[in-house]
């Protein structure tokens, strides 16, 4: 039949049926976040909707796929994750949302979501090759896997090699920081004194910036001072004295030395994007999504962006180790699809979610939006190849942590900004800071969190 036959059938058939609806309408409501630089989180749905469609229609079952997506206006994902709450408290929950991985506990403990372990044992066509480190971030306390990686990311410290080319450093020492880092030869301190060594060459006016607000970049480095925040047995948040002063002591002796300025957090983001891009600034750590506006005539100045002129020009290192012969610590914050338990369409929702899963739309969301692969399959696909800064990003998911799958973690994590804020504008030392930090977790939480003079005991 050609495409003219095809299409006058089509709008024949369409004639014929105009005004009646299916023997069944499966209306499945999808809940998201507002987000123009990531649609696929709806499209994926809604094609994988179309292709249960086509195979219901091939097997001549008179059902049809209806996609309500409600993209909210909230302020972040912990604020649709409070939205739907509140609707599932009076029973009007969607049948797929998408949530911080953070939040699967809460929403597994009030039986909002729906345990995935037996779908994903009975799916491997969909779920057999994602990164295993990515269940981790979907399990709660009692060891189930209650969503799936809808996307991930990595973070990492960006440095800027011309500068370390005006100030006497050859190619090979250059080139070799991501292997020391790797090994564990070269240190958070080393870090340190490098930038250093770049400030007081004249190369730099700031050795590192980092994010001015709260967020989760610099628990990497926390991380890597083995700082913990959660009991995996109990689920209890955790706060480790001598850790986290050798963390804190860390961004003190960086602002003490001129590495970091003590006003870096009362900076606008604006200006310390302009900073790293206008080649002020040394370092900068936050996550690969910042390639997009590193790349091209952005923030008042232009890099190359071809794959081979930004390496030539950037870096990319995780945290490194805190001591000689210690690995390095990096972070991802996936994202999760999760199903509603009380759905009447909870097994249909868990189909679309496998479809949506595959490499083939997964790539799709992650070339336009600036997101690492979840499965391996997908880094090998023409699309995910081409794209040189998802390609190079990939490999460092290999050392990625995660922020604790407990809802209180963020009103935890705005208290340690507190005190890292106030050790780099100098009001605190880091003994200080952490003395401040335990007394404010000890009132606002109690008993809920554990406070501990070493995360080992």
């Amino acid at each position: 039949m050609t495409k003219s036959l095809a299409l006058l059938a089509t709008v024949a058939l369409a004639a014929l049926t105009g005004g009646m609806a299916h023997a069944e309408d499966i209306r499945i409501k999808l809940s998201t976040l507002v987000d123009k630089s990531a649609p696929a989180r709806i499209t994926n749905i809604e094609a994988a909707a179309e292709i249960m469609n086509h195979q219901f229609k091939a097997a001549g079952v008179d059902k049809h796929i209806v996609i309500e997506s409600n993209a909210s206006a909230a302020k972040g994902w912990d604020d649709l994750a409070l939205e739907n709450m509140k609707a599932f408290s009076v029973g009007q929950g969607p049948d797929l949302y998408i949530l911080p991985h953070e939040w699967i506990g809460k929403f597994a403990e009030d039986g909002n979501a729906m345990a995935m372990d037996a779908k994903i044992a009975s799916t491997p066509w969909a779920y057999g090759d994602i990164l295993p480190v990515l269940w981790t971030a979907a399990k709660a306390t009692d060891g189930k896997i209650y969503g799936i990686p809808q996307d991930a990311e990595i973070r990492m410290f960006f440095y800027n090699k011309d500068m370390l080319r005006k100030i006497g450093k050859d190619e090979a020492f250059i080139e070799s920081l991501p292997a020391k880092v790797e090994s564990g030869e070269f240190t958070l301190d080393d870090l340190t004194a490098l930038a250093k060594q770049v400030v007081d060459g004249k190369a730099a006016q700031y050795g590192m910036l980092h994010r001015p607000n709260v967020g989760i970049d610099y628990l990497m480095v926390f991380q890597s001072y083995g700082v913990k925040f959660i009991d995996e047995k109990t689920g209890k948040l955790i706060f480790p004295k001598a850790e986290m002063t050798k963390a804190l002591a860390w961004y003190e002796r960086n602002a003490r030395q001129g590495v970091t300025p003590v006003d870096n957090t009362a900076m606008s983001w604006d200006t310390i994007q302009n900073a790293f891009k206008q080649d002020k600034a040394f370092l900068f750590h936050q996550g690969v999504w910042a390639v997009a506006w590193q790349l091209g005539d952005k923030n008042g100045a232009t890099w190359p962006t071809d794959k081979d002129g930004y390496f030539h020009k950037i870096g990319w290192i995780p945290a490194p180790a805190a001591e000689k012969g210690g690995k390095p610590a990096n972070l991802s914050h996936p994202l999760l699809y999760t199903v509603n338990p009380k759905s009447k369409y909870a097994d249909i929702a868990a189909d679309l979610i496998a479809l949506a899963t595959l490499p083939y739309f997964n790539t799709e969301h992650a070339v336009s939006s600036y997101h690492t692969a979840i499965t391996n399959g997908q880094t090998a696909m023409p699309k995910y190849k081409e794209n040189w800064v998802l390609s190079a990003a990939s490999p460092m998911m290999v050392h990625a942590q995660f922020v604790p799958n407990q809802t209180q973690f963020g009103s935890y994590n705005k208290v340690l900004f507190n005190g890292l804020q106030a050790v780099e504008t100098g009001k605190m030392t880091a003994k200080q800071a952490v003395e401040f930090i335990a007394d404010e977790l000890g009132l606002q939480f109690g008993k809920d969190v554990d406070i501990r003079e070493t995360a080992s005991n």
